[in-house]
């Protein structure tokens, strides 16, 4: 059985009401560190932890017994979704809590000309998404392809990928990835 560290990390820096920017500040690493380490895609060193332990402030005694309860709440109101990323893609997660969980559900708006990055994302598990407005650039490997409304795509995310809004509209996706690695 692997320690969900990412899960107990974003559980203990949202109990204390810290965005990652603030929490990334306090520990002296970069803002993409906590955003690796709370998704899973990167395993901290024991140093690199504890200093963003310190932050908080939590020791590792502490940090490894906290066992956070898992969510039982069924249903969520739109004001209810947390958002977990801003600026020209906006990302709105259903739940607070996700450790222990196996999915992730995303409500994305992306801004006209917004995309993830020119380095495509990879990380484990699997993530698809049904396009409800506007138009978006769906790059995985070397197949490109824009999708519009009613539009979907699926794959294993371990294969390189990007996404990109076309258009002069924002577009609207709602997607699910497992694990929740985002």
């Amino acid at each position: 059985m692997s320690l969900d560290v990412g899960g107990r990390l974003r559980q203990l820096r949202m109990a204390r009401n810290l965005s990652q920017r603030e929490l990334a500040k306090r520990a002296g690493v970069t803002n993409s560190t906590i955003s690796l380490i709370e998704s899973n895609a990167a395993n901290p060193s024991v140093g690199a932890l504890k200093r963003i332990l310190d932050g908080l402030p939590i020791g590792m005694a502490e940090f490894f017994a906290f066992e956070p309860e898992k969510s039982r709440q069924a249903f969520y109101a739109a004001e209810d979704l947390v958002e977990i990323g801003k600026g020209a893609i906006s990302y709105r997660q259903v739940g607070e809590n996700l450790f222990g969980r196996s999915l992730q559900i995303l409500k994305e708006c992306y801004q006209p000309g917004a995309d993830t990055g020119k380095v495509p994302l990879v990380h484990e598990g699997e993530e698809g998404g049904i396009v409800l407005s506007g138009r978006l650039e769906v790059t995985v490997e070397d197949e490109r392809r824009i999708l519009g409304p009613g539009d979907a795509y699926y794959f294993e995310s371990r294969r390189p990928h990007r996404f990109r809004c076309v258009g002069p509209v924002p577009c609207e996706v709602i997607s699910a990835c497992t694990p929740p690695t985002f």
